[in-house]
Order: C-alpha cells, then structure tokens, then sequence
C-alpha cells in the first residue's frame, strides 16, 4: 500500500535538536552542502549514521574518482529507478551544470535510452541501469568501465550507486518534502 504525501520526518526546529543533533547538524552546515536540507532532514534523527552517511557522501559527490560530471549522471540514473523527487530536484540541474546535456537528463527522466552520450557516460550510464536493475554488471559493462575508470573508479561507481539507493530509501520511507527548485518532477 502507498503512503500519502505527508513528510513523516520534517524539519526538526534547532531548540529541539539535542547536543548530538546540533553537532550533526552544524558539520553538514559547515561542509560544502552550506545546509542541511534533502536526505539530510530525517537522518537527524540519527546524527551518528547521519554524520557517517554525510562523510562517504562529500568523498562520493565532491571528490570521487569518476568526477562531479559523470557522479551526477549515476545520481540522475539511481534517483530515476528510486523514484526519488528529492534527489532529482538536487541533481539534474547540477548534472546539467556539470556537462551532462539537457537531452540525456530529460530521457532519463522518461525511462528512456539517452541518444548521444559521450563514450564514460554511455559507460556510467549502462553500469547504472545494470547493477540497478538486475543487480550485476554483465562481464562486457564491466571491462568497459574498469577500462575508463579503473578499479579506483569502478568502486567509486559502486559506491555513488549505493550510497544515492541508501539516500532515496530514506526520503521514501520518511516521504521527504521536495525542495520548491523549479524542476520538473519526475514523471510516473
């Protein structure tokens, strides 16, 4: 049975977060995020796995050896199977603002093959939808990905995919509010 549309975890004002909360939050704060906001809203709850999922998501989104372009792209195709509103929000304008063209995030959007991707999105791209939706990575993908990216890059892209699933199993569950960005939502 679907749940409604009310956020079952909102925003918790500041006097109510206890010392640990506060901490928590104030390090996501301080970070290069500048607030705490999507995924980040209901893990209060839980400042230490909050404060732990906030460290491999900097390394994953900020730093990890694939690059921002190509991060955002595995963001884009992992928020699409998750049907994750509050990750699309996020990401497909930075997908767009870091290289990836507009035409391969609107077909995503729709469940559609992007036309035209540059050979490691293609890659990243196949890599994605495979461990996603059959959860593997054929032999032929694999090669492919390990000979753009190495081995560094191929668990960074293990990782993104994990880590953005571990998000959008959050703000599903909790019902997160999607931030007002003006982007358009995925469609059903």
């Amino acid at each position: 049975m679907a749940g409604s549309d009310i956020d079952r975890l909102p925003a918790l004002p500041l006097d109510r977060l206890d010392v640990q909360q506060r901490a928590a939050a104030q390090a996501i704060i301080d970070g290069p995020r500048g607030a705490l906001y999507g995924p980040f809203v209901p893990l209060i709850r839980s400042p230490e796995l909050m404060e732990t999922a906030q460290r491999m998501g900097e390394y994953l989104r900020y730093r990890s050896a694939i690059g921002t372009r190509l991060s955002e792209l595995a963001i884009l195709v992992t928020a699409r199977q998750w049907d994750q509103q509050v990750e699309w929000a996020i990401h497909a304008p930075l997908a767009v603002q870091n290289g990836i063209a507009q035409a391969a995030v609107d077909a995503i959007a729709a469940r559609r093959v992007p036309l035209a991707l540059k050979e490691d999105e293609q890659a990243v791209h196949d890599f994605c939808i495979e461990l996603q939706q059959n959860k593997r990575i054929s032999d032929a993908t694999y090669a492919r990905a390990l000979a753009l990216f190495g081995e560094h890059g191929v668990v960074d892209l293990m990782g993104i995919n994990g880590y953005y699933t571990f998000l959008a199993m959050v703000m599903n569950g909790a019902q997160t509010a999607v931030p007002a960005l003006g982007v358009t939502p995925l469609p059903d």
